[in-house]
């Protein structure tokens, strides 16, 4: 192992609780050992990944967030101290689980409040009493987004929080110490109370401007800390004052008003939600109470790109804040967002910091700390930020949550590695029938369906039309804050080559005589760019690929055609590099779609607001000429620059989203010849991770006269 991680592989105490490493695993929605968004029980899948990631050598795990009382349960048991078979499980499981040497400190938490996700029906609940009323024995809307105050939901804005009553705060406080005890009896070896962070319902409670109560838990400093401090002493009292309670902690909230956050960047703001000065008091006080470790970050929903930092997010954002609470508390202080486990070393070994919380990286690469401690740091599979796996909620302007049902019953499942929280569904299967396998298009689909199948036994062959290996990917990595994605690639031509993937270097594929000797054929060829030959002077456009990968020259105007992700994407780019971006969309909102995480969109969003980029929503290009276009939309005009060079044009086609058919397709080739051996991946990924889990889809033995490669449903 290279000696700059040696402080990670050093013990450390919360309490009189030993861990054998600096690395936390950081809870994640979905890992949850008791269910997620579900009745209560032992959740067999969180706690095979857990278990895994605990003899991958992670020091502490933290499962994902419990709430204290089943947000959607089964009626007479929706309390989690409530069911005793579950915490039979648990003891048992506890056994195997220590052998690791790991521990293990369960996140109990209050509830979401105000950030509660809400979709369509359960807006339709919040809103409705009598509807509300009559499913609340198994599914209470109301209860489950009630605040500290009446208070908007920060993913429907016109739903209302309504305030918990004094009864039924007291109600959980006890429940939060009858679970603890519970647990503890279980073997487990600490909770972690979720959460004086990132605008839960606890954080709801301690913030002056979204508490308004006027009872014991509003108004003064004390009050509206009397929440989260009655949790600690009921737990001290029920199952001891030596059992180990850590705090999730936001050190400031980064909020400047509901639904608007800062940039990493921006300091001349007022703060809607904690700032420093109180912070330093709450940290103090909330030690005093009982508390014995804080894991810390920023942010609030209202900011959540800083509790879940997307590529855009500088590395170690919240390191300097973290840092500086630890001036004011003896507890053991650990440190939440991008860290860099070099950087959280260095700063281990000098006192500044106790401990590194990484999340995603552990759904990515479950052999990431291994690969340190052999010295194989360079084979680690990176994290790209991209939330498309693990975290995929999602809204625009007017919407509430618009993420799948599938994607919100399943967290914790990850872009580039479909084996995690999932290892049943896709895993290898060696085949019993090795097949030749030619493979068009070495992008990142192409290489991962290789690797798949070489995995499996059998050997592929890439043809690639170009002299190297990404694809599309070369594209939306080009980015000056696309690092995690280059690295990926890298990574891709490493396994690659590690595997001896043989690969056809400038070969395109156009007639069928090139695939003779295969058994099998797959098409990853991506997709194409969107041509609107229906708006006069279209062909002075560029694409994506032009402007970022091949890097045409540009004036310091660019204009967009589309507001979505990659178009805000690249403009951001632009911004950084000191050119004036403009965006023309369609839709009410820049990033109107599904699956595209809001810590993503919401940066993107208050990035161009803050950078006062020209946005015309509800709006199209209805023709392009030399220095000028025009602009139809809710108030019509004619957009000139004053440059001789004229606006650079970009079509906002999505990138990684076919929006026509190609003549010239291979699969369409294929298909025209009478050629039945085809798997085409690309015609239907829109992602990344679509594309990785097709190719891992590849699993199944056909029957006699079908295709080898059939994705397992």
């Amino acid at each position: 192992m290279n000696e700059k991680y040696n402080a990670l592989f050093t013990p450390w105490k919360i309490g009189n609780v030993e861990m054998k490493n600096r690395i936390v695993q950081c809870s994640m929605g979905g890992t949850s050992l008791f269910g997620w968004m579900e009745p209560n029980h032992f959740d067999k899948e969180a706690a095979y990944f857990l278990l895994n990631r605990a003899q991958d050598g992670v020091g502490l795990i933290l499962p994902g967030m419990q709430c204290i009382r089943d947000p959607l349960g089964i009626p007479g048991r929706k309390w989690l101290y409530q069911n005793d078979q579950m915490f039979k499980q648990l003891k048992e499981y506890m056994v195997e689980f220590h052998k690791t040497g790991a521990k293990l400190f369960i996140q109990l938490a209050a509830g979401m409040g105000r950030s509660m996700a809400i979709n369509g029906w359960m807006t339709m609940l919040a809103k409705n009493n009598f509807l509300n009323k009559i499913v609340s024995p198994i599914v209470d809307v109301q209860y489950i987004c009630a605040s500290a105050s009446e208070v908007p939901n920060r993913w429907k804005e016109d739903v209302m929080s309504r305030p918990l009553t004094v009864k039924e705060i007291q109600d959980m406080v006890h429940a939060f110490g009858k679970t603890a005890k519970k647990l503890r009896a279980a073997g487990v070896d600490g909770v972690e109370i979720h959460a004086v962070h990132e605008g839960y319902l606890l954080d709801q409670f301690t913030m002056a401007n979204w508490n308004h109560r006027t009872d014991q838990y509003g108004g003064s400093f004390e009050n509206r800390f009397r929440f989260p401090v009655e949790i600690v002493q009921e737990i001290k009292r029920q199952a001891g004052a030596d059992f180990p309670v850590s705090l999730r902690y936001s050190v400031v909230s980064k909020t400047k008003a509901w639904g608007k956050g800062a940039m990493p960047y921006e300091t001349d703001f007022e703060e809607f939600g904690r700032d420093m000065a109180e912070s330093e008091k709450a940290v103090k006080y909330l030690e005093e109470a009982g508390y014995d470790m804080f894991n810390c970050d920023n942010g609030t929903y209202d900011a959540w790109y800083w509790a879940h930092p997307p590529q855009y997010m500088p590395d170690n954002c919240n390191l300097e804040y973290v840092e500086h609470i630890k001036k004011f508390t003896n507890c053991p202080v650990v440190c939440a967002g991008r860290m860099d486990p070099v950087k959280a070393a260095e700063e281990i070994a000098a006192g500044r910091l106790d401990a590194v919380a990484i999340a995603r990286q552990n759904l990515v690469d479950h052999e990431w700390i291994h690969k340190i401690l052999s010295g194989h740091e360079d084979e680690i599979k990176p994290c790209i930020r991209c939330h498309n796996g693990c975290f995929n909620f999602a809204k625009f302007k007017g919407t509430a949550n618009i993420q799948s049902t599938q994607d919100s019953l399943h967290l914790g499942r990850c872009a580039l590695n479909p084996t995690t929280m999932q290892h049943n569904k896709y895993k290898i299967v060696p085949t019993k029938s090795p097949k030749k396998v030619a493979i068009i298009g070495a992008g990142i689909g192409g290489m991962e369906c290789a690797l798949v199948l070489k995995q499996r036994g059998h050997t592929p062959v890439i043809f690639e039309k170009t002299n190297e290996l990404g694809g599309l990917f070369l594209t939306a990595s080009a980015m000056s804050f696309k690092e995690n994605d280059k690295e990926l690639i890298e990574w891709y031509k490493k396994e690659v080559e590690k595997q001896g993937i043989d690969i056809r270097f400038n070969t395109e594929v156009t007639d069928l005589g090139t695939m003779r000797g295969f058994d099998e054929i797959i098409v990853a060829t991506g997709s194409v760019p969107r041509t609107m030959p229906m708006i006069p002077g279209f062909e002075k456009t560029l694409t994506f690929t032009e402007l970022l990968k091949d890097k045409k020259e540009v004036g310091d105007k660019v204009l967009f055609i589309g507001g979505g992700q990659s178009s805000c994407e690249a403009a951001y780019d632009l911004i950084l590099q000191g050119k004036h971006p403009i965006i023309v969309e369609y839709a009410g909102d820049l990033v109107a779609a599904q699956a595209t995480c809001l810590a993503n969109t919401s940066f993107l969003r208050d990035a161009m607001e803050y950078h006062k980029v020209p946005t015309y929503l509800h709006s199209t290009i209805t023709a392009i000429r030399d220095g000028s276009v025009t602009v139809k939309g809710e108030v019509p005009l004619e957009m000139t620059s004053e440059s001789s060079r004229g606006f650079s044009m970009i079509t906002g086609v999505e990138l990684g989203e076919e929006k026509e058919p190609d003549a010239n397709r291979p699969s369409l080739i294929l298909r025209r010849a009478g050629n039945g051996r085809l798997w085409d991946i690309a015609k239907e990924s829109g992602s990344t991770m679509d594309a990785i889990r097709k190719a891992n889809g590849f699993q199944e033995e056909p029957a006699a006269g079908q295709m080898l490669l059939i994705p397992v449903s």
